[in-house]
């Protein structure tokens, strides 16, 4: 271990991260600096919370630490901060586990959350960890049992036979949300459809509200617009077509009803309930096993080629009464419209497509403007003018388009119609580590739900007991019945979370006696940052949503929305892929701690890349910020010897002493300081954290200059000058704690205890925020702020220093995090650069 000499001849102790944080973690959590106030403006700060599979890894550490920093920030700025952490602790890889090690899931489960807890302590996360809550506790599923009856009770909650995604491999079925690329969200597998009985929730009366809402959100435009083309709502018109041979008529939504004279058969997806009903009986052996031949493929392989199959079924059209054949085809979708469509080969691509494999007909109903299309070829797509289409020939499609439908409604046949994409979120799962389905089947009740008074219902002690488990005498009768042995989707449980947190009292949490504690929640709801993986945009996020709007709905809450603002980071990757074991690339935060301490680890992960970017992660790179934070230990130690040196005790640390009069020399690193501290203020409030970063490497870079300068001529510092520095170090190791607790905190102790002499002193974590009102003054001469346009629009303005060249001007504009994302990925045409006026960015 290497000492450092001081400027009066003393021992430096070198830093030591580990025995510095797990100093800190016990004074912070024994004198429970982070816990509720119950008064001032609130902040929820809200972290995804974490499966716990185990051990955390480097995109766990990303996503806490963000969460970290403005949490810090806001508690600093005088905020009543509710910044908690539980665990989304149900789910299939402890069921695996369970089977594969012979272990119960329960206990798998609880010792991961025992090694990930400490995990999270040994970062120094700020968390009120007597708001923790796990939901595979019988008291967290417990209330939500009970929502599930309630929504039961009102048509909410309903159980089908339907086609459903099925992974083979989970042996599950999945929500449509959960089906990523056709295959399974948590492990790749393609997507079969099988037919099975499942319990729904009605997420799909709220559609409109679910679309209308995200307007009023602060969640970046990425991820609405995924929301909104999941919703996917289209308007149009429903049509019914008369089936020969059937009392009922096929319905069918169409966004063209424009082209309705030119249908020239009817498609319905093999899913549909009615495919065997629109089937004559010598044709369904045929149509039957086309269907299972469909619903066997992964959405790839039913993609590569449009087939089908002909019911031997007609309709009518009534609009102009031809026959046209029923048709099953894989191209047509069962989750949208009613999963039977009107196909007319001349003006759409698939429909065209399929017609001429088929050698079905071809209608042209509309012509291009300039009369010229040649529909052997290929459909025409886009509006024209209507022929061959009865009165309304010669109309344009658009006024064409609301005369029909008006017609249809006149003649009772059809109504203009508004579709959703969305549909209802299937929760059953066939897994034994889940919340169960509080629902029993009795002969004589029928389908009934349990008494609330029983509630919860617990899973049986072993998953081999399941079978037995589920046989029970009715609580209403009391005749043999059986309980649903389907768990619910985990994503049930994380739909309402954020609210658990807020269950018991100020002090802790406690589910005994309700769900939450409906004053908390009026205080501290609805969650003012959210911070997570864009990867939830349309699972979590949506069905968080929607189960917000129910528990309203229900009477429990006055919110209609969980999130204010949502933060989503990039991922952690190294060698140009995300980490993963399969790939050899992962890197343990464990090590990273033990060999260069947690405060490390969370400036390197914050500085690295701007939080919405990808971060690569490199160990040169936290070498770099290990340095950094040994500089900042030992400039600082070698400034208080300086203090020292020069005779003074009992100094106030206070920070409005950096407005005394004092030499040059301490003027110059004022200015540093100035512009230090105003810079951040502008970055930490845009998430700028690596810029706020490189604004504290730089001052500590001028405090060391004078260090080293005030060294180097053997001086002593004025009072005043003493008072100054002292001051400005205060403001830089408020900042410095929102990356950097645990050192912040210690160098905060030296100088409150040994150069102030404070006997009974704030911990840093629990001081006010950095005073940053009046230092413009300081920057008056050297620094002024000009504006940056890209393409001639003005995006941003930025403190430069005056005079400063174009190259110096366009890096700090590039790095400003309102201009990067105009001119990212794209290229620069030309820069117009006026200095001390104006900075335009050309891009293409």
């Amino acid at each position: 271990m290497s000492y450092v000499e001081s400027e009066s001849g003393s021992i430096i102790r070198p830093y030591n991260p580990s025995e510095i944080e797990e100093k800190w973690q016990k004074e912070w959590e024994n004198k429970d600096v982070f816990r509720l106030k119950g008064e001032g403006e609130k902040k929820y700060i809200l972290v995804m919370f974490p499966y716990p599979s185990g051990r955390i890894h480097m995109g766990h550490v990303r996503n806490y630490t963000i969460g970290d920093a403005i949490a810090r920030y806001y508690r600093m700025l005088g905020y009543d901060v509710l910044h908690p952490i539980g665990w989304d602790a149900f789910g299939l890889p402890a069921e695996n586990a369970a089977i594969e090690h012979g272990v119960h899931p329960a206990k798998w489960t609880q010792e991961n959350i025992s090694y990930m807890k400490k995990q999270l302590k040994r970062l120094g996360i700020s968390y009120n960890w007597k708001r923790e809550i796990d939901t595979s506790s019988p008291q967290y599923y417990r209330w939500e049992q009970l929502f599930f009856i309630q929504m039961f009770e009102r048509g909410l909650a309903y159980r089908k036979e339907g086609f459903v995604n099925f992974c083979q491999r989970c042996n599950t079925v999945l929500a449509n949300e959960q089906v990523i690329a056709g295959g399974c969200w948590r492990c790749g597998t393609p997507i079969v459809k099988k037919k099975m009985w499942g319990w729904f929730l009605k997420i799909t009366n709220y559609a409109e509200e679910l679309l209308s809402e995200l307007e009023n959100l602060d969640w970046p435009e990425r991820v609405k617009k995924m929301q909104k083309d999941w919703i996917g709502r289209s308007e149009g018109a429903l049509f019914r077509f008369p089936v020969e041979g059937l009392e009922n008529p096929l319905e069918i939504f169409t966004t063209r009803p424009d082209t309705v004279f030119g249908v020239t058969f009817m498609a319905v997806a093999p899913e549909n309930d009615r495919v065997m009903e629109l089937t004559v009986d010598e044709r369904k052996g045929e149509v039957e096993s086309f269907c299972e031949k469909v619903m066997r493929m992964s959405k790839e392989e039913r993609g590569a080629e449009i087939i089908g199959v002909f019911t031997g079924r007609y309709a009518i059209n009534p609009f102009n009464g031809e026959k046209i054949p029923i048709w099953v085809a894989n191209y047509v979708l069962p989750d949208y419209g009613t999963g039977a469509i009107m196909a007319v080969p001349a003006h759409d691509e698939r429909d065209f497509e399929f017609a001429k494999k088929y050698q079905i007909k071809i209608k042209p109903v509309i012509l291009p403007y300039d009369g010229v299309h040649d529909f052997s070829k290929s459909a025409f797509t886009d509006k024209g003018k209507l022929i061959n289409s009865g009165q309304f020939s010669s109309l344009d499609s658009e006024e064409a388009k609301k005369r029909i439908v008006q017609f249809a409604k006149e003649k009772g046949f059809g109504d203009f119609a508004v579709s959703y994409r969305l549909r209802d979120w299937g929760i059953s799962r066939q897994r034994y580590w889940g919340a169960p389905i509080p629902i029993i089947y009795c002969e004589k009740c029928g389908t009934v739900p349990e008494k609330p008074e029983n509630l919860p219902v617990v899973l049986p002690p072993k998953m081999e007991d399941m079978e037995e488990w589920s046989k029970i005498n009715c609580p209403y009768c009391g005749n043999s019945a059986r309980r649903e042995k389907d768990t619910m989707d985990t994503f049930v449980e994380s739909s309402w979370y954020f609210l658990g947190y807020l269950s018991g009292d100020i002090e802790k949490v406690d589910f005994s006696s309700h769900p939450f504690n409906e004053k908390l929640v009026e205080r501290y709801m609805p969650v003012d940052m959210y911070i997570g993986g864009i990867e939830h945009a349309v699972l979590h996020l949506l069905y968080a949503r929607f189960f917000t709007k129910v528990l309203r709905d229900l009477g429990y809450i006055k919110i209609s929305e969980p999130f204010k603002k949502l933060i989503t980071q990039g991922m952690v990757i190294k060698d140009g892929a995300k980490m993963s074991k399969s790939k050899g690339n992962v890197v343990d935060p464990d090590d990273v701690v033990a060999n260069y301490g947690a405060d490390t680890a969370r400036c390197f992960i914050l500085f690295a890349a701007p939080v919405e970017k990808d971060l690569e992660w490199s160990d040169r790179g936290v070498v770099g910020i290990y340095r950094f934070l040994n500089r900042v230990w030992n400039t600082l130690n070698s400034i208080f010897d300086i203090i020292r040196k020069s005779g003074y005790k009992n100094l106030e640390v206070d920070e409005k002493n950096i407005f005394l009069d004092v030499s040059n020399r301490v003027e110059l690193l004022r200015k540093s300081y100035a512009y230090c501290v105003l810079s951040v203020e502008k970055d930490i409030r845009e998430l700028g954290f690596n810029t706020s970063l490189a604004r504290l490497m730089e001052f500590i870079n001028s405090l060391n200059d004078f260090k080293e300068d005030v060294k180097g001529k053997n001086l002593s510092l004025s009072e005043n000058d003493a008072l100054c520095v002292i001051g400005m170090i205060s403001g830089f190791l408020k900042i410095l704690s929102l990356f950097a607790p645990h050192i912040s905190e210690e160098l905060w102790h030296i100088l409150k205890t040994e150069i102030e002499n404070s006997k009974n002193y704030k911990l840093l974590s629990e001081e006010k925020w950095v005073i940053s009102y009046g230092l413009e003054k300081f920057l008056e001469e050297e620094y002024i702020t000009i504006p940056v346009q890209v393409n001639g629009k003005l995006r941003a303005e930025i403190r430069v220093k005056r005079g400063a060249e174009q190259s110096e001007v366009f890096e700090i504009a590039k790095s400003d995090a309102k201009i990067s994302k105009y001119i990212e990925g794209k290229e620069i045409k030309k820069v117009i650069f006026v200095k001390d006026k104006i900075i335009n960015i050309i891009v293409s």
